[in-house]
């Protein structure tokens, strides 16, 4: 409400402009985010800030609470822990001198191929900023487990250059996304003109719109686990449809476990006579018989010693009934216990339906199975179907470092973010690899390839063109192939150049030789044999250590037939032994 005083206009501030959108009659759905509609014309909402806005928070937060509270109490389960433990095992690789995941930058523009060390190095700040080296398997269960991760980045504002100082973990049940739209009425229709998001914090947990903190949307990061629920449009985990079969398996369990204690033990049943007595003189008879024949030495299970007292368990105590006179005499039987205590196929079946719901293949849970290493047929469909997943995780988990990455190189200052939007999907990051099977498939794949290439090789040029076997057997693109094409040729230039580099250097070797023996023959000061080799024809016969002479080869005369010039004397009037 503005109101004028003294010629001037006091009024609440007004919010900034909407962030620029396209106009639709489509509200845009963010998943997992409150949407807030404000009215046209004016700023977001009509009360005082953020805190005056009507939207029904509490009941969507109370209810994804009580799901990341399911999602961790089914994680507590045997089975469920079990196949979590081999999803995050297979998903981030801990090996001794070696990172869990790297940076891939071969993708990049040529023109920024010199930030290339400048960026692994940021990438490998904000590694150590979250301490993923040791960290990482906790890190990668919990996102798995709640479906939603959250990092507050933490800046020094005195020195922003200094990039990410601390990234803090955030409970998902303290934090919440909220999207405001601005709409207005063009020609009786609503239509979305603007938009602003931010998050609503409180470390007491949400509990309504009033009570939390505003954060900017570029100080938190948030990695979602692709998952949307299609009727409420929220986020929700891998473990969501496994909540059910959990907790079906578990009331089969608790039921198997009170069966088996009230039908396992054989009891007896006393029928006692009580002749013509009265109701309440026959039960008072009653129970001093039963007291009588009662088994009163008990085993403590909790300090292991059998006392002599009266706290028995109801469900094995024996029976005893009544009986009139007339009927038969007293009368002890034995009720025999249950005869079906080993059938466990319910039990099954439902162990069955979670393990399908957990995305791990059935055979890694169970306890007598036995991996066999060595021979690709063994490879399953789940198993692919698994390696599979865990790449699809990986591609979401990713979302983590590049959100990470890109406020670090942006907040020192290496980048823009105009140079980010070029660059973003050009950076990949490698994972270690440990699954054996998919290493298995790949391998296998490639033989057989290579197979079929042997055998369409013979036929190249007759059926087959060389462009057909590397599109339809070698299964390359065309990115591929010229990149292949590149390679060859430049380690062809690189062959050439090495053996230019090494001729030359025997080349020079042999200068240097042959240069050592001049010198050596002029200190010798042998007239005979420097004038030989001025080229005078009285050049004496050398004599070798038997006394043999040999003959001089006349550097004039022709070669042989079909010699090659590497194979006449490099020097001149050079004599050979016959």
């Amino acid at each position: 409400m503005a109101f004028e005083i003294f010629g001037y206009e006091i009024s609440k501030k007004k919010d900034k402009a909407p962030q620029a959108a396209v106009v639709t009659p489509v509200t845009p759905r963010d998943d997992g985010a409150s949407i807030v509609y404000s009215s046209d014309s004016g700023s977001y909402g009509a009360a005082a800030g953020y805190y005056g806005y009507q939207f029904d928070l509490d009941g969507v937060v109370r209810n994804e609470s009580q799901m990341i509270n399911q999602y961790r109490t089914i994680a507590c389960f045997p089975e469920v822990d079990g196949a979590i433990e081999a999803i995050v095992n297979d998903a981030v690789i801990i090996e001794q001198g070696r990172d869990p995941v790297s940076l891939n930058l071969d993708g990049l523009p040529k023109q920024y191929h010199p930030l290339r060390d400048t960026i692994r190095e940021h990438f490998d700040h904000v590694l150590n900023v979250l301490n993923f080296n040791d960290n990482c398997h906790d890190i990668f269960k919990r996102w798995y487990i709640d479906g939603r991760l959250y990092y507050y980045v933490m800046i020094d504002p005195k020195n922003p250059k200094k990039g990410i100082v601390d990234l803090k973990y955030i409970d998902p049940r303290k934090i919440r996304k909220v999207i405001e739209y601005q709409r207005e009425n063009r020609n009786g229709i609503d239509v979305i003109v603007g938009q602003k998001s931010y998050y609503i914090f409180n470390d007491a947990g949400l509990q309504s719109a009033a009570l939390g903190v505003k954060l900017s949307t570029d100080s938190i990061i948030n990695v979602r686990s692709g998952l949307v629920d299609a009727n409420t449009g929220e986020v929700i985990s891998h473990l969501f449809k496994g909540i059910k079969p959990a907790n079906q398996l578990k009331m089969m369990e608790d039921a198997l476990v009170i069966y088996r204690i009230t039908r396992a033990p054989e009891r007896r049943v006393f029928y006692v006579d009580v002749g013509n007595l009265p109701g309440l003189k026959a039960e008072q008879y009653v129970n001093n018989v039963m007291n009588k024949f009662r088994n009163k030495v008990v085993y403590d299970a909790e300090t292991g010693e059998v006392k002599n007292n009266r706290n028995y368990m109801s469900v094995c105590e024996d029976f005893f009934l009544p009986r009139r006179e007339g009927g038969k005499a007293t009368e002890i039987q034995t009720l025999p216990g249950g005869q079906s205590l080993n059938e466990l196929a319910d039990v099954e079946y439902f162990q069955k339906k979670l393990y399908q719901s957990l995305n791990v293949p059935r055979q890694r849970l169970l306890n007598d199975n036995v991996m066999s290493i060595g021979n690709p047929n063994e490879v399953t469909r789940e198993e692919l179907a698994f390696a599979k997943f865990i790449q699809r995780l990986r591609n979401r988990f990713n979302v983590l470092f590049k959100e990470a990455l890109r406020i670090q190189l942006i907040t020192t200052n290496c980048i823009r973010q105009s140079d980010w939007e070029k660059i973003r999907n050009c950076i990949y990051f490698e994972y270690q690899h440990d699954n054996y099977f998919e290493e298995l498939k790949r391998i296998e794949v490639f033989n057989e390839r290579m197979t079929q290439l042997q055998t369409a090789d013979g036929f190249k040029g007759i059926y087959f063109s060389k462009e057909y076997i590397v599109r339809n057997i070698l299964e390359m693109t065309q990115e591929e192939w010229e990149e292949i094409q590149q390679q060859m040729k430049q380690e062809k230039i690189d062959e050439a150049r090495e053996a230019s580099e090494l001729e030359n250097a025997n080349a020079g070797d042999q200068e240097s030789d042959d240069q050592f023996g001049q010198d050596s023959s002029e200190g010798e000061g042998d007239d005979g044999y420097n004038d030989f080799v001025s080229g005078n024809d009285s050049a004496p016969e050398e004599v070798d250590q038997e006394g043999d002479t040999t003959d001089t080869i006349d550097d004039t005369a022709e070669p042989n037939p079909g010699e090659d010039d590497f194979d006449r004397p490099a020097t001149p009037g050079l004599k050979a032994t016959m």
